[in-house]
């Protein structure tokens, strides 16, 4: 994502979810308690478009992404989205369906770590919003549940037939994706959809002190280690080395690498700038 910037200002005010910047870290709340956070229009166009705006303020460097009340994201609201898509024509469903995409794009294409918080449901949109993100912090109560196939839609949504096989192989993908059946949070962590598994009601402190340790580590090196695993997914051997020396070489040339070897000589912790 590029950091220039053309006429338009920056959003003084996000109407769909709750933002708290503090230390380089962005926390992003879906506030829609009394619908378990179901997922709006709104909603998810307000996610589209704040991603990409964090990335160029080149200020955040973490981002934890939560819900309020009982559950994370149960998912696209029944009633202001899947009752609204049965009137649309093929053209607004296009165009829906594109926007979602762009919401997981964004996710894996901001050049900051996100750390999702997890509790209660994680379901259908919500389930491949958490699996979107680079960390997944879940307490017991967490329940995943890609919900597709159960309304009578492919379960290839938003992205989620490329990004689970890669994160918890194609058997699990396939039983997850074709039955829709909830996957609780013992089995989320054994299968790797869960990266830390938390005591009750400790998935949002969590999320936020990895996102703290993140915001702190060198978010340069961060950044380019990000995009790797993203553009590696699909490539041969020979190419994501060659792809791994170039961008070593970039980094090289970094003032944070040149930070490392001070700190290392002068025996104290490195400072870094993330440039």
């Amino acid at each position: 994502m590029s950091p220039f910037t053309g006429s338009a200002s920056r959003t003084e005010e996000w109407r769909h979810l709750r933002l708290t910047l503090d230390s380089g870290v962005a926390t992003v709340t879906l506030a829609r308690p009394h619908r378990l956070n179901a997922l709006t229009f709104g909603a998810y166009a307000d996610l589209r478009d704040l991603l990409p705006e964090l990335a160029r303020d080149g200020s955040v460097r973490a981002l934890v992404l939560g819900g309020e009340g009982r559950s994370f994201c149960s998912g696209g609201d029944v009633d202001e989205i899947i009752g609204a898509t049965l009137a649309m024509d093929t053209a607004g469903l296009l165009d829906f369906n594109r926007m979602t995409g762009q919401v997981v794009r964004a996710l894996r294409e901001c050049p900051f770590p996100v750390v999702v918080a997890v509790h209660g449901a994680a379901a259908g949109a919500g389930a491949v919003l958490a699996l979107a993100a680079d960390f997944r912090v879940a307490d017991p109560t967490a329940r995943f549940e890609f919900l597709f196939t159960r309304v009578g839609l492919s379960g290839g949504d938003m992205g989620a037939a490329y990004l689970l096989p890669r994160v918890v192989g194609l058997g699990h993908a396939t039983r997850l994706l074709m039955l829709g059946e909830p996957v609780h949070a013992p089995e989320a962590e054994r299968i790797g959809l869960i990266s830390q598994l938390t005591e009750e009601g400790g998935a949002d402190t969590a999320a936020r002190a990895l996102a703290r340790r993140l915001a702190q580590g060198p978010a340069l090196a961060q950044a380019q280690t990000k995009a790797l695993l993203t553009a590696e997914l699909d490539m041969p051997l020979a190419a994501a080395v060659e792809l791994d020396a170039a961008t070593q070489a970039l980094l090289m040339n970094s003032a944070d690498y040149a930070e490392f070897h001070a700190a290392f000589t002068e025996k104290r912790p490195p400072k870094w700038q993330g440039r």
